[in-house]
């Protein structure tokens, strides 16, 4: 059996294992791996098992209640080959968990400023360092297609730049998250069926914070920095109107001829944004998945990166995550369909 389908297979067993015991009175739970055989990422699979049968959301929910098992062991024949892996996942564990609650949270209990006093908390905790910028810094910078977009919102837009220094500062990838905390779809307004779903839109932003969460627990040598373009995309008599031009921060100017086309007129004011990781990869994490689910079903995500390096890891990952991905083609034959045009 390969390693990912000995991963999958210690990943399912322990899910089903820990998911029964969620609802008893058992305060500890072990999870004994030292009787199968060594395989690498077993360690791993059992710990993102256990946490995600673990998981809870109680923030907007007074009568629910958090599973009783407070303490998970994971027992091994020797624990010094695994002890890296296990603070990984475990590191991996926490980002995660924090990642899910403020995807799953409705968005008045997870507005752009709550948000932003999210990543301020997480910057208070380690070696992250975070800074918020509101309206008047965003308009002083000229991101003009990000102002187009929270124009419509009482909630004023936020702007979050998250560094996590590990190493020389001469390498810094940047990660960037899609933080629609509601979307309605603006004036081009969405169907009200399933709208409450819009709450998810912010789930790039989440995963960012999610990583920087992660990267205060395991604190690695690299360099990160996160940018969360945050704001609502709302329908009211200011909003954005089909057909209205904005000048984005680049200086390109914009038609605008769909305003529920939002996630990337935030996301392209945040990509020229001038910080230590300019000679850095960036990674973009919107979560634009409806075609990608018509296209690949619920079991990859779709991978778009011009960076073969960056496709390659990312896929690396997601395998050893046992979250994969595929990646998806960017020729010039798809530029239009695409509306990307490459240079």
């Amino acid at each position: 059996m390969g390693r990912g389908c000995f991963a999958g297979a210690v990943r399912r067993a322990v899910a089903a294992g820990v998911g029964l015991l969620k609802g008893v009175k058992a305060k500890k739970v072990s999870v004994v791996l030292s009787l199968l055989p060594e395989a690498a990422g077993q360690v791993r699979a059992a710990v993102h098992a256990s946490a995600d049968a673990l998981y809870t959301f109680t923030t907007t929910k007074p009568s629910a209640k958090a599973a009783s098992i407070q303490g998970l062991q994971i027992g091994v024949a020797e624990e010094k080959p695994v002890r890296e892996e296990f603070s990984e996942a475990q590191a991996a564990a926490v980002g995660v968990a924090f990642a899910k609650e403020w995807a799953n949270r409705p968005a008045n209990h997870a507005t752009p400023s709550m948000l932003a006093d999210a990543a301020l908390k997480l910057g208070r905790k380690g070696p992250v360092k975070t800074k918020v910028m509101g309206p008047k810094e965003v308009a002083a910078m000229g991101m003009g297609a990000f102002l187009a977009v929270a124009q419509g919102s009482a909630e004023p837009l936020r702007f979050i730049v998250m560094n996590y220094h590990g190493a020389a500062k001469d390498s810094a990838p940047r990660e960037q998250g899609k933080g629609i905390t509601f979307d309605t779809g603006g004036i081009s307004l969405k169907p009200a069926a399933e709208m409450d779903e819009m709450k998810f839109d912010m789930g790039g932003a989440a995963s960012v914070l999610g990583t920087f969460a992660a990267l205060n627990e395991l604190r690695p040598a690299i360099n990160v920095v996160g940018l969360i373009p945050a704001c609502e995309n709302m329908p009211d008599g200011r909003a954005v109107k089909p057909g209205d031009v904005v000048t984005s921060m680049s200086g390109q100017t914009i038609e605008i001829l769909n305003t529920d086309a939002e996630g990337r007129l935030v996301l392209c004011d945040a990509l020229p944004m001038p910080s230590d990781s300019s000679r850095g990869l960036s990674s973009i994490l919107p979560p634009l998945t409806g075609a990608c689910v018509i296209a690949l079903g619920a079991v990859r995500s779709g991978l778009f990166s011009s960076s073969d390096d960056l496709a390659q890891a990312l896929a690396a990952a997601g395998e050893a995550a046992l979250d994969p991905c595929w990646r998806m083609p960017l020729d010039e034959d798809y530029a239009e369909g695409l509306m990307f045009h490459p240079t």
